[in-house]
């Protein structure tokens, strides 16, 4: 262990700590993963999503099902989506679920949750594959930037989301660094902006200024 430590440290180990990242890491993720966020989103936050520039961040995308998620949300549901500029970033910490995010190919069995009319509209089965995979449709996967992203480093991003979900991550992290967290979610959204945390991650234990909404949803 020690010589692991002594290598991961050293110029050498450089490529070595993003392989020990993706293994450690939980990435762990589904479609419409805690649905009720979704509803929440269809029926109280786009309606009233009006302005021309609209933004989006999925800060812990994992293999790209929750952005893909939030894409379909707003290509169904957003009011004239087609004439407004919609970007959802999403972006992760393992380079391995980027890759597999930016493929956008998901096995069968993975569909479960995802609504019928949806899963015709916006995946496409892969006829010469044998594993029985379908691929996220163009139009949804056009709204959505994949990139590398640690929290913990400084963030690169200039605009500021109308929504920031960061769900199911918090809680890997001791209460200092999501106290730093959570303020520098606040500093990043609009103001009327919603963050969304895993339902096991509520901000009680943390100082903070958001207005609680309902469980796991929250309001600057």
């Amino acid at each position: 262990m020690e010589d692991y430590i002594e290598f991961i440290d050293s110029d050498q180990g450089t490529g070595e700590v993003a392989a020990l990242i993706d293994v450690m890491t939980t990435n762990k993720t589904s479609f419409f993963r805690e649905v009720d966020h979704f509803h929440f989103l269809r029926e109280q936050v786009l309606p009233g999503l009006n302005m021309p520039r609209v933004r989006f961040w999925s800060a812990a995308c994992s293999s790209g099902e929750e952005p893909y998620t939030l894409a379909i949300l707003l290509r169904e549901h957003l009011p004239d989506v087609e004439r407004k500029d919609v970007r959802i970033l999403a972006t992760d910490i393992s380079r391995r679920m980027l890759d597999k995010a930016l493929q956008a190919v998901y096995p069968q069995e993975v569909m479960d949750e995802v609504p019928l009319p949806a899963y015709r509209k916006y995946f496409a089965a892969r006829h010469n594959d044998r594993s029985g995979s379908c691929k996220v449709a163009d139009e949804a996967r056009a709204l959505v930037h994949f990139t590398y992203l640690n929290l913990m480093d400084q963030w690169p991003m200039k605009g500021l989301f109308q929504v920031i979900f960061c769900r199911n991550v918090m809680i890997y992290f001791d209460k200092p660094t999501q106290q730093e967290l959570i303020n520098r979610f606040w500093d990043y959204l609009e103001p009327g902006g919603y963050l969304f945390v895993g339902h096991s991650e509520g901000l009680s234990s943390v100082k903070h200024r958001f207005r609680y909404v309902r469980p796991a949803v929250y309001q600057k």
